[in-house]
């Protein structure tokens, strides 16, 4: 069958690369037509126009870029006459965004912008003119919007519709037709990451049928509210378009065919967002690390080994402190910290910490290592004290190291760490330094614990079950959806694999026999 993949590139705030698992999902699935269609930063080997590229190396299938983020693409507004219609459903859509009662109206308005602009592709000019510019200024200053407790001011709107326009340019890609390499052509589309490519996919099913499946290794949504606490923008900005990602979320999963979060606890979220139970399936995300050899020898004196982003919410403070509990008891126990400072001044403030409470050249702070693989081979012990675990990777590739690991009780840790590891409340130094210790002391339970956490985690994070869970899921869902031959019928009657359910081509069979 025919599958276009929808991802985006690089954020300005959140980055997200799926570029790693769209290649091992298209090598997987090599009986299947792929093509990309990626939301690049600001333009790439196509120039952001949306041609075919060869695609990278490491995809193999056509790839189709359109810039997402930096200056508008070159067009004019729409005419005079249309332009009323373009108003009539921007407005629609700004009210959605700041009126509470007025939230139902997203879904039309968008969609009203789609169709307009696939007409005249007049849609990023118009979003820049002034006409657009008065409409979110007069919507947005109405009595009842939710500003943020604060009103914004001329710069604030000049601001958000910029960032509006280039949330909207999917609205605009030439990617929609039933021509070669577009949306109208493929029988499923796949979202890797959900945000604004979604777009594409919704206005696919929208102009064509096509039916839709959505990938998140961590939500977009959960990801948007995390960036937009520092980015540079005043609060009625940031609830303006945390607003919109919020709509454009619920629309996607209801929407969706399927569903496929890549954990248990990214489920739960997309559940409270309104995804429906009875679309989701969960599917770990595969890695190629799953091959890779146990780490060897313990060193000969006990070493705990920290690894993440040096910033608050990996509470690399907490292994501190449990760390001079567990000196007090094992003088010669060392504390080997890697990463790298993301937060400004942190790293400072784990030395001052670290001095005093007296614990000096017992713990090491090591900066990035070559290879995580490196960093859990120089421990004996590998602890994660994040005050939120969101994603399974790190944790599964310490386990596939075959050391022993600790992790405070958060997010995804039970899921993945289960009964192979140690768990601890968060924020306890005492329960941390208890757990460290029983494994410390204990040579026979660290290899138990360590071969069953590897052993756990190849059988959740391979490959293999990633690629068969997906083969399952596009053959399911294009046999049980309707027949959606393409709108202006420009196939010209040349029949397309899959395009029609497996029972249409059984009846015609028996008709045909009789």
């Amino acid at each position: 069958m025919r599958i276009a993949l929808l991802t985006e590139g690089v954020h300005p705030y959140a980055q997200r690369a799926g570029g790693g698992w769209c290649r091992r999902l298209v090598e997987g699935l090599a009986e299947h037509e792929f093509q990309l269609h990626l939301l690049a930063g600001d333009g790439g080997g196509s120039g952001g126009g949306g041609g075919a590229g060869e695609g990278p190396a490491t995809y193999g299938p056509a790839t189709y870029e359109l810039a997402m983020w930096g200056r508008r693409p070159a067009g004019r507004g729409p005419a005079a006459h249309r332009r009323r219609a373009y108003v009539r459903a921007y407005r629609e859509l700004v009210r959605a965004l700041v009126l509470p009662g007025e939230r139902g109206s997203f879904a039309s308005g968008l969609y009203r912008l789609a169709e307009l602009t696939r007409q005249d592709g007049a849609l990023p000019a118009f979003l820049a003119s002034g006409h657009a510019q008065r409409v979110l200024e007069r919507e947005w200053r109405a009595p009842g919007a939710d500003t943020a407790a604060g009103q914004p001011l001329v710069r604030d709107v000049l601001v958000a519709g910029d960032l509006l326009e280039q949330c909207l340019r999917p609205l605009s890609a030439p990617w929609y037709g039933p021509g070669p390499g577009r949306l109208g052509a493929v029988d499923l589309c796949h979202v890797v990451g959900g945000g604004p490519a979604a777009l594409p996919a919704l206005v696919a099913k929208r102009l064509h049928g096509v039916p839709f499946v959505v990938t998140e290794h961590g939500l977009h949504l959960r990801e948007q509210y995390r960036s937009y606490r520092s980015a540079p923008y005043r609060w009625p900005v940031r609830a303006l378009l945390l607003s919109f990602f919020r709509l454009l979320t619920e629309e996607t999963y209801r929407e969706a065919a399927v569903l496929t979060p890549g954990s248990a606890y990214d489920q739960q979220w997309q559940q409270r967002c309104g995804a429906d139970p009875a679309r989701t399936r969960v599917v770990h995300e595969g890695t190629e690390a799953v091959g890779r050899e146990a780490a060897g020898v313990e060193p000969e004196q006990p070493v705990l080994v920290w690894a993440g982003a040096l910033e608050p919410g990996r509470d690399a403070d907490l292994m501190l402190h449990a760390y001079a509990r567990v000196r007090a008891e094992l003088p010669g126990a060392r504390l080997l910290v890697y990463g790298e400072e993301s937060a400004p001044g942190y790293l400072d403030h784990c030395k001052a910490i670290a001095e005093r409470l007296e614990l000096g050249e017992g713990v090491r702070f090591a900066g990035l290592p070559e290879s995580t693989a490196q960093a859990w081979a120089a421990g004996t012990v590998v602890v994660f004290t994040g005050l939120t675990q969101r994603s399974p990777r790190l944790l599964a590739d310490a386990m596939l190291s075959g050391r022993a690991v600790i992790s405070t009780e958060v997010g995804v840790a039970r899921e993945v760490v289960g009964p192979s590891g140690l768990l601890v409340p968060p924020r306890d130094p005492a329960a941390l330094a208890g757990a460290c210790l029983a494994l410390l002391r204990d040579e026979e339970r660290r290899a138990r614990f360590g071969l069953a956490g590897r052993l756990r985690a190849q059988e959740r994070f391979a490959v293999a079950p990633v690629v068969t869970a997906f083969r399952e899921i596009y053959l399911e869902l294009v046999s049980h959806w309707p027949a959606f031959p393409a709108v202006d019928g420009a196939d010209g009657g040349v029949p397309r694999p899959f395009a029609r359910p497996a029972e249409y081509w059984v009846a015609g069979a028996m008709a045909e026999a009789h």
